[in-house]
């Protein structure tokens, strides 16, 4: 009787000491993964990467600087920056009150707000191009005020600003909303009894704990506002000089059997991945030291 039960309350403790480590695999087992994830890496990031170098190069460093300094590539430079500079502020105010919003007050449609903001993730950008040409252009139902005063919208700047504001728009709200409803509101709300004004609160209480969770979103925004192809291509009407993205370019050279001017724009837009991936990293560090950091002072107090 003593022995079954010394055996009935050893195993438990087996099954506890075996589930214990998730990485109690067989080393074979191991091994077939980490070559599985390896094999995937190499074939569908690092070969398509150093391909799009290697091509850019491949007829010299001249050459892959004429396919750069051409006129119609710093034009495409230029309108990409531009671009960018308008769409990620705009996303960058939009997705701080957003946040702020859902994050701190309940009200009705606070449900709707949430679900909108992750729209863009499900329409593909052509169709929000699509909608946009057919809201802002010839057919649309306010051509003629827009004619009549001569505004342009669509194969113009502002319909290029549209297009990547509304599919850039969800990536700095959908970092903030979860950060902020995890770090609560009680900072907030004794600022506000010691007579901080709305203002003073947001500077200097939320803003320095949601500082890497900010930051982590525009790097987002920012790379996906430059990279995007998609609704821009549909709205832009591909005038050269005028309103080739750096993506649309790469597209016109590459049909225009330009390969080199082709892969060297490609270049540009492949560092800037690698550059974004960078600043991603550094950001998620700061954002996990920056938690672990509230947490001690959440146990210290």
């Amino acid at each position: 009787m003593s022995d079954s039960l010394a055996l009935s309350r050893t195993l438990p403790q087996a099954t506890k000491a075996r589930k214990a480590d998730p990485t109690d695999e067989p080393a074979l087992v191991k091994a077939i993964l980490i070559g599985v994830a390896l094999l995937f890496f190499a074939l569908f990031l690092v070969l398509p990467l150093a391909s799009v170098f290697v091509t850019a190069l491949g007829k010299g460093f001249a050459a892959y600087w004429d396919g750069l300094t051409n006129d119609d590539a710093l034009s495409a430079i230029r309108l990409t920056v531009l671009i960018a500079v308008i769409a990620v502020p705009l996303n960058l105010v939009f997705g701080v009150a957003a946040s702020w919003a859902i994050a701190r007050f309940d009200f009705k449609g606070k449900s709707v707000l949430t679900t909108l903001i992750d729209l863009p993730f499900s329409v593909s950008p052509v169709i929000a191009g699509l909608t946009f040409l057919l809201i802002f252009g010839r057919q649309g139902p306010i051509w003629d005020f827009l004619d009549a005063h001569n505004l342009k919208i669509v194969f113009a700047l502002p319909g290029l600003v549209l297009a990547t504001v509304f599919v850039t728009f969800p990536f700095v709200a959908r970092e903030l909303i979860p950060l902020m409803q995890a770090q609560g509101s009680e900072e907030e709300e004794a600022a506000r009894v010691l007579g901080a004004s709305g203002w003073q609160v947001f500077t200097r209480v939320t803003l320095p704990k949601i500082k890497w969770g900010l930051l982590y979103g525009v790097i987002l925004c920012n790379a996906r506002a430059m990279g995007e192809f998609g609704a821009v291509s549909v709205v832009s009407g591909h005038i050269r000089g005028e309103t080739n993205t750096l993506p649309l370019h790469v597209e016109i050279e590459y049909n225009d059997y330009h390969t080199v001017g082709a892969f060297a724009a490609a270049s540009i837009l492949a560092l800037l991945a690698l550059a974004t991936l960078a600043l991603k990293l550094w950001a998620e560090r700061k954002l996990a030291q920056d938690k672990a950091a509230r947490r001690e002072d959440a146990v210290q107090a």
